[in-house]
């Protein structure tokens, strides 16, 4: 039985519930009186629930997907403005004991070449992330109890908070590992950990545990109840996510909704953020194996009602995409892009030959971080390396109730535009500082009561000041 309070997953994500919400879509999807009173409750920007959404998601009509489209346009508007917060994942170690089939570190694979960051080689990676610009990393590693165990994770963290590189300095790291126990949670917690982000990957029970045949991970309950023991371990940021092209989108869709809604209804606290990949090609795995692959148009539309639906969410979508499809889904309510990404290990210091490499997944957008900053500034975006929230304690409910109440922008858009800046005078092309220049003195005038205090602050940034924050 369907129960968003309850703490079990089989009752939180109910099967049943979600074949009786797919029925319900695509029996009223046409239904021009329930759709147009979904939209009406939806331009309230304060969210709906799985069944509401998952009748726009169906709506077939072109003329309500225009407005489907106009009213994500405007809520992700509403909600975070111009911005784009920048990130780039780091990857720890490939070694992994789980038979995931849509994921080359499979244990079964033999021929990828395995290798797990020493301390020494993390603090090169950093300092070359850090010579890009970064601030945000997003650490990523296989499940391994014997390679990858919580000490060296915990270990990791700390050697990363602790570099200062000429300006650099990573002031949020953002772990997406395997489901663990509270107990491991709360020492993630007390490492100061960012956002816990972990991808279910597929919500279908049985889909889930065919696509996980062995390993830890096969445990469809334990993973799916991992943000509930994250949340009891005190980390009140989490990240939820699927991998589109593994079940039916309009199912994923559907149990991605419920499990926002289970950890608002138990926690007071949705998701942080959202993720969308796709499947992609890597080493030795063909997303065309799998039935369930989504084009641009079917990707939008998803991005669109994710939007709509959890309206205060940080929507991410990765370098997976290309140029072209990220700057789509920017519009539609993506808020958090990757920049500059390699998705192997020691990929950034010194990367391998290419058919040596051993990543998780080919990149699609491989621009280098300036490039992408450029490109964002000539879309109308304001790139942010803005971390004040965490550094501030502005997480969980008591971000969220700002969030929600549609003010976070008063923190977050003049401490980018401080952010932007402090990469433009240690990092930027010529040609990146020159637009970013004239973007900051635009952004700056719709400062309001801010705007002397801000422009005071870019003075001090020029002169060398650095981490300035509202």
């Amino acid at each position: 039985m369907y129960n968003p309070k309850s703490k079990n997953a089989e009752e939180f994500i109910s099967h049943q519930e979600i074949l009786d919400t797919l029925k319900y879509a695509e029996e009223n999807k046409n239904n021009l009186s329930l759709v147009n009173q979904i939209l009406e409750k939806a331009k309230l920007a304060k969210g709906l629930t799985h069944r509401e959404a998952s009748v726009l998601l169906a709506c077939d009509s072109e003329e309500l997907n225009k407005q489907i489209f106009a009213l994500a346009e405007k809520i992700k508007k509403d909600y975070y403005g111009n911005r784009i917060v920048l990130f780039a994942p780091l990857y720890l170690s490939n070694y992994c004991v789980n038979g995931c089939v849509y994921c080359p570190y499979h244990a079964k694979n033999k021929h990828i070449p395995r290798k797990k960051l020493t301390q020494e080689e993390i603090r090169n990676e950093v300092i070359a992330l850090q010579d890009m610009g970064h601030k945000r990393l997003a650490i990523e590693a296989g499940e391994d109890p014997v390679n990858n165990p919580i000490e060296y994770i915990l270990e990791s963290i700390k050697t990363i908070y602790d570099i200062k590189h000429k300006n650099g300095s990573i002031r949020r790291v953002n772990v997406n590992i395997a489901a663990t126990t509270v107990e491991n949670y709360k020492k993630l917690h007390e490492a100061g950990i960012g956002t816990y982000i972990l991808f279910q990957e597929t919500y279908n029970k049985e889909s889930y545990e065919t696509l996980h045949p062995t390993g830890p991970k096969h445990n469809y309950k334990y993973h799916t109840e991992a943000m509930d023991r994250a949340m009891q371990g005190g980390i009140d940021d989490v990240g939820l996510g699927v991998l589109f092209g593994l079940e039916s989108y309009k199912y994923e869709f559907a149990g991605l909704l419920m499990h926002a809604e289970h950890l608002e209804a138990v926690y007071g606290v949705g998701p942080h953020t959202i993720s969308v990949p796709r499947i992609k090609k890597a080493d030795d795995i063909n997303p065309d194996e799998f039935d369930n692959g989504i084009d641009d148009d079917i990707f939008a539309k998803i991005a669109a009602c994710i939007r709509i639906a959890v309206p205060y969410t940080g929507m991410i979508v990765s370098t997976r995409e290309s140029a072209e499809c990220r700057a789509r889904l920017l519009k539609l309510g993506v808020s958090q892009v990757s920049g500059g990404s390699k998705t192997s290990v020691g990929g950034y210091f010194n990367p391998m030959p290419e058919k040596e490499e051993s990543a998780q997944f080919d990149v699609s957008d491989r621009r280098p971080l300036d490039e992408v900053i450029k490109w964002l500034m000539e879309l109308g975006y304001l790139p942010s390396f803005c971390t004040a929230c965490y550094g501030s304690g502005r997480t969980g409910e008591r971000f969220m109730e700002i969030c929600k109440s549609q003010q976070i922008q008063n923190f977050c858009h003049p401490n980018a535009i401080m952010t932007l800046k402090e990469y433009l005078e240690d990092y930027a092309s010529p040609a990146t500082k020159e637009v970013g220049e004239k973007l900051i003195v635009q952004e700056i005038e719709t400062l309001g009561c801010l705007k002397e205090k801000v422009s005071e602050n870019i003075v001090k940034i020029s002169g060398g000041a650095r981490d300035l924050k509202f």
